[in-house]
C-alpha cells in the first residue's frame, strides 16, 4: 500500500505546553489507523494537527508524498473529511446536510443526488431524507454525519471519538454497519478513540499515544499482546506483570523465576536479564485440579481467590500466587466451578502467551 499521509517529528505547542511531540506517523491508502490513549493523552490534537485545521509548531506533513505548505492548507482540507463526537448538522433536511461537502467541492445536483441515495442507503437512513435535522435522535444525527462526510468522497476521513457520545445499542449498530462500510470500500480512516475494543475491531494498524508520543504502532493484535512498555501494556489492559529473571533459554524457550514461581515463555532473552513477565486475563485457564497427562500449557501457578469481579458476561478472579494474577473468564465457567473467595485454583497459561519486557533498571525493551 501506498502512504498517503506522513509527518515527521512534529510538535504542537498549546498554552505555553508541548502538547504533541511526534517523531514519526504515517497513514496508508486504504487502512483504517486507530490512535488510542488515556484521556489527555493528545489523540484529538494529533487528529486536530494532522487534518491542518491546528498548525504544528514544528515539523513536516507529507500528503501524496508532497509536504504540505501553509498555501496549501485549504487544497488539502477540500480532499478530506470530518465527524466529530457530536453530529454538527445544519438546521435543515437529512438530504440537504447529506449534499453539503459535494456542493462545497462543485459537485453537479446530479452527482449530489445519486450519491446521497447510495450512503443513505449504506447507513440505513433512506427513510429520513425528508426529516429536519433537529427531528433526529442522537444514533440518527451521526449516521447523517458519517453519510455526509462519506459522500464528499475523500481522501482520507477523519473520526474524534464518533460513536462514543451514543446509547449503547445506537453504538453497537452503528459500528456493525460502519465495519461493513469500511471493509467494502476501503476508505483511509484516522480512527480517534479511547476504546480499546473499537480499536481492535476497525483498526487495521493501532497507534498507542501516551503523554503526546507515539508509544507503539503495529497490527491490534500484536500491539495488544506483545506491548512495547509497561505504561502501554497497562493501557491496553495487561492486569499480571511480574518481575523475574531469566535463569535459562534453550532454542528460544526462556525458563524465568521470581519470587516463588518459575515459568516458562518463548523469547529470545540473554540469561540473567531482569524482566517483567506480562500476561493477558484472557490467556489464563482456571482449573480446580492438576490435569492429568500432556496439556498445551507449560505453566501452572496455585492460587487462593481473593476477589470475584463480575464483567457483562465475563468473571474477573483476582488470585493470590505469591503475586497478584487476573483471569477473565466467563461467568458461567465461574458458576460452574461454584467459584468462591478463599477457594484454591490453579492457573495455567501457554509459554507462547506470556510476553516478557526488559525491567527499566536494565533498558527497558520488548523481546518476540
Amino acid at each position: 500500500m501506498a502512504t498517503i499521509l506522513k509527518a515527521e517529528k512534529i510538535t504542537l505547542v498549546r498554552n505555553q505546553k508541548k502538547v504533541l511531540s511526534v517523531e514519526h506517523i504515517s497513514i496508508e491508502e486504504g487502512e483504517l489507523l486507530a490512535v488510542i490513549g488515556p484521556n489527555g493523552a493528545g489523540k484529538s490534537s494529533l487528529l486536530m494537527a494532522l487534518s491542518t485545521l491546528l498548525p504544528v509548531t514544528e515539523g513536516t506533513i507529507f500528503f501524496e508524498g508532497k509536504q504540505i505548505r501553509k498555501s496549501d492548507r485549504l487544497k488539502f482540507r477540500r480532499q478530506i473529511s470530518m465527524v466529530m463526537q457530536d453530529a454538527l448538522l445544519l438546521d435543515t433536511t437529512v438530504r440537504e446536510n447529506i449534499g453539503t461537502g459535494m456542493r462545497f467541492r462543485g459537485k453537479n445536483e446530479s452527482e449530489i443526488k445519486q450519491s446521497v441515495k447510495y450512503w443513505s442507503d449504506q447507513l440505513n437512513i433512506e427513510q429520513l431524507l425528508s426529516r429536519k435535522s433537529r427531528q433526529l435522535s442522537g444514533g440518527e444525527s451521526q449516521r447523517v454525519s458519517l453519510a455526509r462526510a462519506l459522500a464528499a468522497d475523500p481522501k482520507i476521513l477523519f473520526l474524534d471519538e464518533p460513536f462514543s457520545a451514543l446509547d449503547a445499542p445506537s453504538r453497537v449498530r452503528l459500528i456493525s454497519d460502519f465495519q461493513r462500510l469500511q471493509s467494502e470500500n476501503k476508505v483511509t480512516t484516522l480512527l480517534v478513540t479511547h476504546d480499546l475494543d473499537e480499536a481492535l475491531l476497525l483498526g487495521d494498524r493501532v497507534a498507542i499515544i501516551i503523554a503526546g508520543r507515539i508509544r507503539q504502532i503495529g497490527r491490534p493484535d500484536q500491539v495488544f499482546t506483545q506491548p512495547a512498555d509497561l505504561e502501554v501494556a497497562q493501557f491496553v489492559g495487561v492486569d499480571t506483570i511480574i518481575p523475574g529473571v531469566v535463569q535459562s533459554n534453550t532454542h528460544g524457550l526462556a525458563v524465568v523465576s521470581g519470587d516463588g514461581f518459575q515459568v516458562e515463555v518463548v523469547a529470545e532473552v540473554p540469561v540473567g536479564r531482569k524482566v517483567f513477565v506480562i500476561l493477558r486475563p484472557e490467556d489464563i485457564t482456571l482449573v480446580q485440579q492438576i490435569p492429568a497427562g500432556k496439556t498445551s500449557s507449560r505453566n501452572l501457578l496455585k492460587g487462593e481467590i481473593k476477589e470475584l469481579i463480575p464483567q457483562g458476561p465475563l468473571m474477573r478472579v483476582i488470585l493470590d500466587c505469591g503475586f497478584p494474577l487476573v483471569a477473565l473468564i466467563t461467568r458461567s465457567s465461574a458458576i460452574e466451578m461454584d467459584l468462591t473467595a478463599g477457594m484454591l485454583l490453579y492457573a495455567s497459561f501457554k509459554a507462547s502467551t506470556a510476553h516478557l519486557l526488559a525491567r527499566k533498571d536494565e533498558k527497558e525493551q520488548q523481546f518476540a
